[in-house]
């Protein structure tokens, strides 16, 4: 097989692929082989009967048409291998030579990934929460703890944000009690705000034995309209808690000081509110990236092709599950039409980050060298327990190499552009990246330290 290939207009290259004669006929001896089995013919059982027999009965044209049609997809993938194209849509085969007779050979136009350049991604500028973490918010931690341990108590006095009251819940729409939004006896936490945010404002203040009135407006969206709520308070309450002593922490965590306790609550507030800032930046990051890349500029196959996945992704998930895409629409209340839709938007987010991507690779001279590739096969082999010689030569033979060197240099990118965007705080000032680098762990800090003395040494 011989094959070359074309740029065209309108982001298409034509792919040429050129055949012996010689080299079509197995193909076609193959194609007179699955023929027999489904032509009956006197005298001979299914798929015994001889080619020239089937030929002088149907005629060559008619195998000759199915060899094409199972073999020339064979032919074209492997020339698209070769020369690493790029497509993103299926392409549109057009023989040329061949049909009756001899050699063959044939076109595929097909539509490839376009090429853009984006700018400005140099100076993006990314809003993140700043990850301080107070003495007051360790305090809200540890009040917590002690809350584990809490009793109730009745009190006569007003309510308080923080206290619990035992009320009696009635909801009415125009005037009409409504199912499921009544309760006698019901413990509530004002300020909790799981109910409906105006229960805790109509609350506070109340004392046992007052009725409250109050509306608000339907808390799912699918109802319109105002609900009343008539709230009659029984009791109120509020939770003594237990004198914080190193004893108690002893008896009652796996600590043994406040100290400790609090030590530990002050390092996993601050873990992950810079977890939540460093998701921050890189969501930041992605939709500006995105945000630099025309929507003229995105094809619709590539569109199309990002949602198929993602729709196949989500078949495989639910079968998983032992679910399927009904199964999926009543438990979510969406349409399909809805579910699509979601996925089209998220798939035109994806492929315009990964045009984006490209470009800055290509900009910044963002290279994959083949040490990236050995640890990229490595980890894999080491989550599967195969080899990564085994792993990389199979996706070699696939021809998907350049897919995973694509999918490693976008990474490379997007890592780039993460370590020198600028970020702001809601104010605008600016914050040190420094501040979401994530603590050491006990075990990275000692095999730091255990570093620092090798090298001592």
């Amino acid at each position: 097989m011989k094959s070359s290939v074309e740029a065209l207009e309108g982001n298409k290259v034509k792919v040429v692929v050129e055949l012996e004669e010689e080299e079509f006929e197995k193909d076609l001896d193959a194609a007179f082989r699955r023929l027999a089995k489904e032509v009956r013919l006197p005298g001979f059982r299914p798929g015994k009967a001889p080619r020239k027999v089937l030929e002088a009965r149907i005629g060559q044209g008619y195998a000759r048409d199915e060899a094409f049609k199972e073999a020339l997809p064979g032919y074209y993938t492997e020339a698209v291998k070769e020369h690493e194209v790029d497509v993103i849509a299926p392409p549109e085969i057009d023989i040329t030579n061949g049909r009756d007779e001899g050699a063959v050979a044939f076109d595929a136009i097909v539509e490839v990934r376009p090429s853009v350049t984006v700018e400005g991604y140099e100076g993006l500028e990314i809003k993140v929460d700043v990850p301080n973490v107070t003495d007051e918010d360790v305090d809200d931690s540890v009040k917590r703890f002690l809350g584990r341990f809490g009793e109730l108590e009745t009190v006569d006095r007003p309510v308080e944000s923080g206290d619990t009251v035992v009320v009696d819940i009635s909801t009415y729409q125009d005037g009409e009690l409504v199912d499921g939004m009544t309760a006698t006896d019901y413990s509530y936490e004002v300020g909790s705000g799981t109910i409906i945010a105006e229960m805790d404002e109509a609350l506070v203040g109340a004392v046992a034995a007052d009725d409250v009135e109050f509306e608000a407006d339907h808390p799912s969206e699918d109802e319109d309209g105002k609900l009343v709520f008539s709230v009659s308070v029984l009791e109120v309450q509020t939770k003594t808690l237990p004198e914080l002593t190193d004893e108690f922490v002893a008896e009652n965590s796996e600590f043994d000081t406040i100290e400790e306790l609090r030590e530990d609550y002050r390092s996993n507030l601050v873990t992950t509110r810079t977890n939540m800032a460093r998701t921050q930046r890189s969501n930041g990051v992605t939709a500006a990236l995105g945000g630099l890349v025309d929507d003229d500029l995105l094809p619709e196959a590539m569109v199309q092709m990002e949602t198929e996945n993602r729709i196949d992704d989500l078949a495989m998930r639910l079968q998983a599950q032992g679910l399927d895409f009904a199964q999926y629409m009543q438990y979510t209340g969406q349409t399909q039409e809805d579910m699509i839709a979601g996925m089209r938007d998220d798939a035109v987010a994806a492929a315009k980050l990964d045009l984006a991507l490209r470009s800055i690779a290509g900009s910044e001279n963002i290279e994959v060298t083949d040490d990236d590739l050995t640890k990229e096969f490595t980890q894999a082999a080491e989550q599967i327990g195969r080899s990564a010689q085994e792993i990389r030569e199979e996706f070699a033979e696939r021809g998907q190499l350049p897919t995973v060197r694509s999918s490693l240099s976008k990474g490379k990118a997007l890592d780039w552009i993460v370590e020198r965007v600028k970020l702001v705080d809601e104010d605008g000032n600016p914050v040190s990246a420094d501040l979401l680098e994530l603590p050491d762990t006990p075990e990275e800090a000692e095999e730091a330290d255990q570093d620092e003395s090798a090298e001592d040494q």
